[in-house]
């Protein structure tokens, strides 16, 4: 069932959905996409909460990222909570590894190529 987390004023707070609701086709689809999956490993290699979403380095607009943010907060990925003006986000790995035991290692591990 989706969450709502606090708002911060003058956008509506990210609406989460929690792993344990996501059918499996769901958190495929969501890591299938490689701005996803970079989102992704870029969130495992640092501390909940200490990156907004202008930390990403990827080569997509602010909507675009702001939908693959969506996808991934829908496949219970990520959560996002508002502090001021920025939206910071920690990778639901824990809750996710719970659902889905060893996907995310598999994402995580990595091919090799770039986003």
């Amino acid at each position: 069932m989706p969450e709502q987390a606090g708002t911060a004023g003058h956008r509506p707070a990210p609406v989460h959905t929690h792993p344990d609701d996501v059918p499996v086709l769901t958190a495929l689809s969501a890591l299938a996409d490689p701005v996803r999956m970079h989102l992704i490993r870029t969130l495992a290699d640092h501390p909940d909460w200490t990156l907004s979403c202008s930390n990403f380095d990827v080569s997509v607009g602010r909507a675009a990222k702001s939908h693959h943010f969506s996808v991934l907060r829908d496949a219970g990925l990520v959560e996002q909570r508002d502090q001021g003006t920025k939206r910071l986000n920690r990778l639901r790995r824990e809750e996710f590894d719970a659902r889905f035991p060893g996907l995310l290692d598999l994402v995580l591990r990595g091919d090799g190529t770039a986003p």
